[in-house]
């Protein structure tokens, strides 16, 4: 762990040239005095390291050091920061190890290509905080600690405890066997069995979570894509959901996708709106969703549901229908 932080250190400076104690500390996560020891111990190690005294002083290496290149190219680089600047690794509690890491790949370029790709990078967004429409899209948050229990279970194949806050349900202790994460549109989940039987968890709703030295009961080799189908294919065919044929002004597509539970089937109708077959978690679920879309949308079937936004298109045009 050391070990790594004192290579960040190192590129840090590589990368800005001289930094304060505070400034290395909040980047690294550390105190100040860790900082310092550090320092201390990079000089020991031969690391040309020195302070400069004054206003402006800080931290600096001596010019013309360097570290171990990697061979990335400027392309593979690209592709590197590109994909670490999405908020993916906020999901799964890696936000530290993504900024450790990205530091490393900058400080691997050659000096020609690491100004170009840093360049290059303030060209691409990847999941901005607000779409077009400025709605904010909202990470679920996940307990850091309890997140780095969880992923150590996994990659480790131990079993895991988990305090667990189903939903209408008090919190409970459960003991699994954990098969993998996935993170769906910022929602994080944790694929395990329980007892044999298939079990999927939220991460947001894993108010704590431990490592168990027992091995887990689980395949060597695991497609996690085909589980989450499977998965995802059980969960839309079981309880009270309702799947409802809708037409929709295009312009509102992404509205209703984020308001569904998943969708089926989508084709283009002649006038240009869109046709789709989508699953609601019931029918006062499906009334309330496209209730909001006024007449940008329109439930073609099942029946029932158009009758029920029929009568209440009825019951609001009479409250409005004469002055007050």
């Amino acid at each position: 762990m050391r070990a790594d932080r004192l290579v960040s250190l190192v590129l840090l400076l590589r990368r800005h040239g001289r930094l304060t104690a505070d400034a290395l500390a909040r980047e690294l996560e550390v105190s100040t005095r860790t900082v310092l020891r550090d320092i201390e111990a990079l000089s020991t190690a031969g690391v040309p390291v020195y302070a400069e005294r004054g206003r402006h002083g800080g931290f600096a290496l001596l010019p013309g050091f360097q570290t171990e290149l990697t061979g990335l190219n400027h392309d593979e680089a690209l592709a590197l920061l590109t994909a670490g600047s999405g908020r993916g690794e906020r999901v799964f509690g890696l936000g530290s190890a993504l900024a450790s890491a990205m530091r490393k790949v900058v400080d691997a370029l050659p000096e020609n290509h690491r100004a170009a790709a840093s360049d290059a990078t303030q060209r691409f967004l990847v999941d901005p905080k607000t779409d077009l429409l400025s709605r904010r899209l909202v990470t679920e948050e996940v307990r850091g600690t309890a997140m780095i229990e969880v992923r150590r279970a996994v990659l480790a194949g131990h079993k895991l405890r988990i305090h667990y806050a189903a939903t209408d349900q008090a919190p409970q202790w459960r003991t699994v066997d954990p098969i993998g994460l996935v993170t769906v549109r910022d929602r994080g989940y944790l694929l395990a069995t329980r007892s044999g039987a298939d079990r999927t968890y939220r991460l947001s709703r894993v108010l704590a979570a431990e490592e168990l030295p027992e091995t887990a009961q689980r395949p060597n080799r695991v497609d996690l894509d085909r589980i989450w189908r499977d998965r995802s294919a059980r969960f839309l065919s079981g309880g009270d959901h309702i799947t409802v044929l809708v037409r929709v002004n295009p312009v509102r597509r992404e509205d209703l996708l984020d308001t569904a539970l998943a969708v089926r089937a989508e084709e283009p109708d002649p006038d240009g709106w869109l046709r789709l077959e989508v699953t609601f978690q019931d029918s006062r679920h499906a009334e309330w969703a496209l209730w909001q879309f006024s007449t940008d949308a329109e439930a073609l079937a099942p029946e029932s549901l158009r009758a029920s936004l029929r009568n209440r298109a009825a019951a609001l045009a009479t409250r409005y229908g004469d002055s007050p």
